[in-house]
């Protein structure tokens, strides 16, 4: 395939991503309830601090939930695979919108403030589940090719919610007291739990007690493990925790900037934030075709260095819509880093212990975001703000660079794996089967293929039998019979490279409809039969290839028909 070829067929609309109507009601209620929470985030500070008067309990409000998430998280991974997600998120928005009704109904009472400390914590608690099971549902609502266009929308939309959350609390709280806001909350958790429940793709919950021999921790740990044991998660994880620590620094730097740079007061601070928020936004309908690059270290890299870099030019700047800018171009660099390492997570990690992962995942990163807030008061406090700035510019793109030889090893041995499976692509490219398969579906097919070689007469189907693998048949001949709905063996036929069986049973979710028996010493490729329905899921299955599919059905089940994609009529694009 050439290389426009590729670079065609890896541009994958957003268009076509929200034609997807799974996808839309994700997006939808992850885009309605995070813009209520990040209006609620202002509406607790103004309540706590309305009560109290007291800048310490407004710390104390903030940083129990941090901490409370932060624990939570990893359990939360855990919950996330051990319950089917859609239901598992419809529940905890059930949760969430109580908690935050109670919270409404003490706040128009003006009661206790730790109790309503206490119920935050809880509703963060409660999201410590959601944040993995949405993440970990995604690929298989939207198939692996739309993967890096969905998680660059959802990271617009947790952008965009940070602009319009606080917008809309600053509005309702002009006219109506905190309760009214802690309200709006509950109704947007509401009004999510209704949209998430309506979506069709459901997971499949494991096993991750191995028969209840297994506790808690040890599932924790199986999570934490699967993190650990990948260099490319490891690498790309890692890098996006080092910009959350760099925003952690944001949330202290920014006020400072703001009341000494800039002469903007505490309203400044939010316009910084602000246009992180829009840099983003900006950035994401470009990273669907930089996720698909092959040379990912580079970009990585440069994505670093674009998010820290303008921090230095702050130190001569004091016009605030030039800060403005440099924030959004601030914004631009650190989406690049964080949909990279999402994406990678999806892809790299068994579906088994994904939703554990990220639990692990956003637990390094809500640790990195707090340690980077800690530790800026006390750098601000020994070396001044311009120095801080010059400090916080340069020195994490010298990490960063000082990095990228692991980076452009973890590429090179990235692109030989690639050149390793080409001949098997080109295989699987050639079988009509695969017309509508996407380049990155093929290639973790080709991956996860095994090679077998089999001598004559070896049984590789046994008509009746479970359906398991999907063969495709690259050297040799193969005999096929069945006794099929008549009851009597009859010779199908022969086959021969290039060509395939074993889809039927897989597709229709039934026994072996015929026996396929070696005519000849014969090479297959064998692939894991759960991998090969997802990714004819993922893509739209050619007219001919069906059509090839029920003519095969009819010669053994001339009363059956093909069911496969009736079920799933808004299945992803291809």
């Amino acid at each position: 395939m050439s290389a426009p070829d590729e670079a065609a067929k890896a541009k994958v609309s957003y268009r076509a991503l929200f034609r997807n109507r799974d996808y839309r009601l994700l997006f939808s209620g992850l885009a309605i309830s995070m813009s209520g929470s990040w209006a609620y985030n202002v509406a607790l500070v103004v309540f706590v601090f309305n009560a109290t008067h007291s800048p310490a309990w407004v710390a104390a409000a903030s940083m129990t939930r941090f901490l409370c998430a932060l624990i939570a998280s990893p359990f939360g991974g855990l919950l996330a695979d051990r319950v089917e997600r859609v239901r598992l998120m419809v529940t905890l928005d059930t949760v969430a919108l109580v908690l935050q009704a109670g919270l409404a109904v003490l706040a128009a009472l003006n009661g206790a403030v730790v109790l309503a400390i206490i119920l935050a914590a809880l509703t963060s608690v409660t999201g410590s589940s959601y944040d993995p099971s949405a993440r970990a549902a995604t690929p298989a609502i939207v198939g692996e090719e739309h993967l890096a266009a969905a998680n660059s929308a959802q990271s617009a939309v947790e952008n965009l919610a940070v602009i319009v959350g606080p917008a809309i609390a600053g509005a309702l709280l002009i006219f109506a007291p905190p309760a009214v806001v802690f309200g709006v909350n509950a109704a947007t958790f509401g009004l999510s739990a209704v949209l998430v429940g309506q979506i069709r793709a459901r997971s499949q919950p494991a096993d991750i007690t191995k028969g209840g021999t297994v506790g808690p921790l040890k599932q924790m740990a199986g999570g934490l493990a699967a993190f650990f044991e990948s260099p490319t998660v490891m690498l790309l994880a890692g890098f996006s925790i080092l910009a959350s620590f760099v925003y952690g620094t944001d949330t202290v730097l920014f006020v400072v900037i703001s009341r000494d740079q800039l002469g903007t007061g505490s309203a400044g601070y939010g316009y910084l934030l602000a246009a992180l928020g829009v840099g983003g936004i900006v950035m994401a309908a470009f990273m669907n075709r930089i996720a698909a690059a092959r040379r990912l270290g580079a970009i990585i890299v440069i994505g670093m260095a674009v998010y820290c870099l303008p921090t230095a030019l702050l130190a001569v700047v004091h016009a605030p819509w030039i800060a403005f800018l440099i924030e959004v171009l601030r914004g631009a660099g650190t989406i690049v880093v964080d949909v990279l390492a999402i994406t990678a997570l999806q892809r790299v990690v068994k579906p088994e212990v994904v939703a554990r992962v990220f639990g692990v995942f956003f637990a390094f990163v809500l640790a990195a975001v707090s340690l980077g807030a800690l530790l800026m008061p006390i750098l601000l406090g020994i070396v001044g703000l311009n120095a801080t700035l010059l400090i916080m510019g340069f020195a994490i793109p010298a990490l960063s660079v000082a990095a990228y030889p692991w980076l452009r090893a973890l590429d090179a041995r990235a692109l030989a794996e690639l050149s390793a499976i080409e001949p098997r692509i080109a295989t699987l490219q050639a079988l009509d089967i695969f017309a509508g398969a996407t380049r990155t579906a093929l290639e973790r097919l080709a991956r996860s293929a095994v090679e077998q070689t089999v001598g004559e007469g070896t049984v590789l189907i046994q008509e009746g039998a479970v359906a398991d693998d999907f063969f495709v048949l690259t050297d040799g001949r193969v005999d096929v019979s069945a006794l099929g709905e008549g009851g009597v063996e009859r010779a199908l036929g022969e086959l021969v490279p290039p060509d395939f069986f074993g889809e039927i049973g897989l597709l229709e979710r039934r026994p072996r409809t015929a026996t396929v028996t070696t005519a000849s010493p014969c090479t297959v490729l064998r692939i894991n039969g759960d991998d090969f329905v997802d990714a004819l899921t993922a893509a739209d299955l050619s007219p001919s290839a069906l059509g090839g599919v029920q003519m095969r059905l009819a010669r053994t089940h001339p009363t059956a028909t093909m069911t496969f994609g009736q079920s799933n009529p808004e299945a992803p694009a291809g």
